[in-house]
């Protein structure tokens, strides 16, 4: 009954999707993001004073906007 029981288990697991190197980075790069995102926001949120909401003005967005550009196009160059 027990080998019963565990040819059950591997045969359901033997069915689970294996993962490539591709989803791998996937799921890696989208869990580095979402915690450089995240810090971003609290590092904003630290800035702002008395409880009033940051002023981000336009040149800093651009500026923003400009480094993550050139982080990625860095990051698909190597």
């Amino acid at each position: 009954m027990d080998d019963e029981l565990e040819m059950r288990e591997t045969s359901t697991l033997s069915r689970l999707p294996v993962l490539t190197w591709r989803s791998k980075a996937m799921i890696v790069g989208g869990v580095i993001g979402a915690a450089a995102g995240v810090t971003a926001a609290y590092m904003l949120a630290q800035r702002s004073k008395d409880g009033e909401p940051p002023k981000v003005s336009v040149g800093e967005g651009v500026k923003i906007g400009v480094l993550v550009l050139s982080l990625l196009r860095s990051i698909a160059n190597v």
